[in-house]
């Protein structure tokens, strides 16, 4: 598998250097990819692979890689549980989450919530969206500490977990919304903790890059954080099973230009996780 990605790469590579060939520009491009504050250069050949070019110098990440007619806020929750205790954790959020999405007094939307199936074992994962930001948030927040509901459930959840710890995100311009989706599928959630001051370029590539992955309806939402881990960015794919992942994934390296976008998003990587997720009977991602 390392050798085909490899060999796809270096293919990325090669086609990249012949195209900056044709255009007598391969020792501007070489410059540009020791580091990336040589790109700045308005007539740089890289920023010809950019969709949409934004300086990171004048405005701050969030208002320039989000929906800025929208203020959405989301909320990921990762709740490792004891596991003896995950089909009970399950059924206490079966019972009480649905009633907080539905109920209008609370600004708030439950976008899906799942168990790993491989990646971190016996963990939940919660995924909110607060329309209106912040306030809403804060709103919410407020409003559940007077829910004796919600205060039971909290103190009984308690009872079944080893660890919690949750972020704060903002959703890319260029991603779908997440929308409720019928089932049966499986769900990917790739993470990625970026080098700090990569977002920009993150973003530009990744404009470019989710045309590639949009012919199956895999692609789900993308997001960055704002609060937790920074420069953490993450994607949710949908697929029918393991082996639709797998043929969706090796259908995109047949598309070209794709090879080119993991070659120059590659570096911008410190680390990178995947869980595969199946959801709950209380998920509106089915």
């Amino acid at each position: 598998m390392a050798t085909g990605v490899l060999h796809r790469v270096s293919g990325g590579l090669a086609r990249a250097t012949s195209r900056a060939q044709s255009a007598g520009q391969l020792v501007a491009w070489s410059r540009g990819f020791t580091t990336s504050t040589s790109r700045h250069g308005k007539d740089s050949w890289f920023k010809s692979l950019f969709v949409r070019k934004v300086d990171p110098r004048k405005d701050a990440h969030a208002n320039l890689l989000t929906k800025n007619e929208e203020s959405n806020l989301y909320k990921i929750q990762f709740h490792n549980v004891k596991p003896e205790c995950l089909e009970a954790y399950n059924q206490l959020c079966e019972e009480v989450l649905p009633s907080i999405h539905a109920d209008k007094y609370y600004p708030c939307e439950l976008v899906g919530t799942w168990n790993t199936w491989y990646g971190e074992q016996d963990q939940a994962v919660h995924l909110w969206r607060y329309r209106g930001g912040y306030p809403a948030l804060t709103e919410v927040m407020n409003k559940l500490k007077q829910n004796k509901e919600f205060t039971a459930y909290r103190k009984e959840r308690g009872k079944m977990l080893m660890s919690r710890r949750n972020q704060l995100l903002l959703e890319f311009s260029f991603w779908n919304e997440p929308v409720p989706r019928e089932g049966p599928n499986i769900y990917e959630l790739r993470s990625y903790q970026l080098r700090p001051g990569t977002m920009i370029e993150w973003g530009n590539y990744w404009a470019r890059a989710i045309g590639y992955r949009q012919h199956n309806r895999e692609a789900v939402g993308g997001f960055f954080s704002q609060i937790g881990n920074l420069y953490m960015v993450h994607h949710l794919w949908a697929y029918k099973d393991l082996q639709s992942r797998e043929d969706t994934r090796s259908g995109a390296w047949q598309q070209e230009g794709w090879d080119e976008v993991v070659y120059y998003t590659v570096p911008l990587i410190q680390h990178m996780d995947s869980r595969i997720m199946i959801p709950t009977k209380a998920s509106p991602l089915q």
